[in-house]
């Protein structure tokens, strides 16, 4: 168990997990309020995995960030809220009257960081391009927001079926080469799939077919400004970035460990911007 009187610690666990920025961005929180406290990176094999993080508080922490390879393991080893047990996965952990829960923060994550860029935002229509696990986190946190259509394209249909399979009626499932005739009607296009990351192939979008006051969302990160956010604001769309998500999903992690709710600032993104560039 934790020492008495040591100040409190979260961790991140992953593997690898030595490129995470979460360390960077919560002890940037811990500084700005002035709160003793911890967070470190623990690099964990899967095959060590159960052990680390069903004995958490004996080795030192109040609580974790769970990223690749764990999420979906983290799910069935914990306590999921409703949010988890919708995305299949969990990334944040914490303990309650002695009990490890698990919550997804990707879905506050994402309608955080398309709040503070779209300030009353609305859609009727979403398209969402991508069926994996960020993909569902997004449409739950869409149809929490009461938009009533989400068209979700994927290369391989049968994923996205099995996507809206889960969320019910209001998910359609279409062909990727049917995005191009969704597009005029579509007033939230949000990207999930890894196209237009670095390294990655391009994402070919036509952002001139959406309405003259649809809103752009891109979790993609790295380039910090990608091809679709770019074209996007080149049009004057509003838009949002993957590393605003990165950031506002964080938020509710470290109130849970530490007790206070943080922003995330100019300030904030800069530094992060700042590392991201070094890399």
């Amino acid at each position: 168990m934790r020492a008495v009187n040591k100040p409190p610690a979260a961790c991140l666990i992953g593997w690898p997990a030595a490129h995470s920025r979460s360390p960077l961005i919560h002890h940037y929180w811990l500084r700005k309020l002035g709160i003793e406290g911890g967070y470190n990176i623990e690099a964990v094999p899967p095959e060590g995995f159960a052990e680390f993080v069903l004995h958490l508080s004996r080795h030192g922490f109040v609580g974790a960030n769970v990223t690749i390879p764990h999420k979906e393991r983290a799910l069935a080893l914990t306590r999921p809220d409703a949010r988890a047990r919708a995305v299949g996965a969990a990334n944040t952990l914490w303990y309650e009257g002695g009990e490890l829960l698990s919550t997804n923060t990707d879905i506050e994550g994402f309608i955080g960081n398309l709040d503070a860029c779209a300030r009353g935002w609305s859609a009727a229509d979403a398209l969402v391009l991508g069926a994996g696990g960020s993909s569902r986190a997004v449409v739950f946190g869409l149809l929490e927001r009461g938009v009533k259509r989400v068209h979700l394209a994927n290369r391989t249909v049968e994923r996205a079926r099995a996507v809206a399979d889960q969320f019910g009626a209001q998910v359609y499932p279409v062909r990727w080469d049917q995005v191009s005739e969704l597009l005029p009607r579509s007033g939230l296009l949000v990207n999930t799939t890894s196209l237009g990351m670095h390294g990655q192939p391009p994402l070919e979008i036509d952002v001139g077919l959406l309405p003259s006051d649809a809103v752009v969302a891109d979790l993609v990160y790295v380039p910090l400004e990608t091809a679709l956010v770019a074209a996007a604001r080149t049009r004057g769309l509003k838009s949002a970035d993957g590393l605003g998500m990165l950031l506002h999903q964080a938020v509710r992690g470290f109130e849970l460990w530490f007790g206070q709710r943080p922003e995330v600032t100019p300030e904030l993104r800069a530094l992060v911007e700042a590392d991201l560039r070094k890399a």
